[in-house]
């Protein structure tokens, strides 16, 4: 397996797009019914985007917070509906598996907005890659070196507060939590050293 992977080499690779549904949540039932769906599951990829600030010493609280299935994502958008009670539990649940990157930022930024916030059963893919031999600890590089396919990264530092997401938003945010899970489901075939 291909250890590393460079910048130049990613940027040639073809762009991947996420091949399901994607679902806004904005209102406090529809958070409600996409954990309910989500609990008929085990395992979902998790990530978390906040607005960025060009502002020194301005910061913003996580805005969106995406849970993806092989074939769903929901993109729960917290600057409209706060942290419902039923997110929280469902990332708090051990019975459900969360796949992420660079969880401690994203659970840095939750603890913004929610202190009391407790996950439980999250697998942390930049140490689990170390075991199958990927050196590389960034998901766009991880996933173009196990996929050979490129995932763009021109919305990151969009408006995650707007009052619309963008397709483009959308689209982002859903690959990245997805990618997650798929990245994840790939190194179980792999024999682990």
């Amino acid at each position: 397996m291909v250890e590393n992977i460079s910048k130049e080499q990613v940027s040639e690779l073809p762009v991947e797009v996420f091949p399901g549904r994607i679902i806004v949540i904005d209102t406090a039932e529809k958070a409600l019914q996409a954990v309910q769906y989500l609990r008929q599951t085990k395992i979902i990829g998790f990530d978390s985007e906040t607005k960025p600030s060009f502002q020194r010493g301005k910061s913003y609280k996580v805005s969106l917070i995406q849970l993806a299935t092989r074939d769903t994502c929901f993109l729960f958008r917290l600057n409209l509906i706060d942290f419902p009670p039923c997110l929280a539990e469902l990332l708090d649940d051990p019975e459900v598996q969360k796949i992420g990157l660079s969880l401690k930022d994203d659970f840095a930024a939750i603890r913004k907005r929610v202190k009391t916030f407790a996950p439980q059963n999250f697998i942390e893919l930049q140490a689990f890659v170390k075991k199958v031999g990927i050196k590389e600890l960034g998901l766009q590089r991880i996933y173009a070196i196990l996929f050979s396919k490129r995932i763009t990264k021109t919305q990151r530092l969009s408006n995650w507060e707007a009052d619309v997401l963008t397709d483009a938003q959308k689209m982002y945010a859903s690959v990245d939590a997805w990618a997650c899970l798929k990245i994840y489901e790939k190194l179980n075939e792999t024999p682990i050293n």
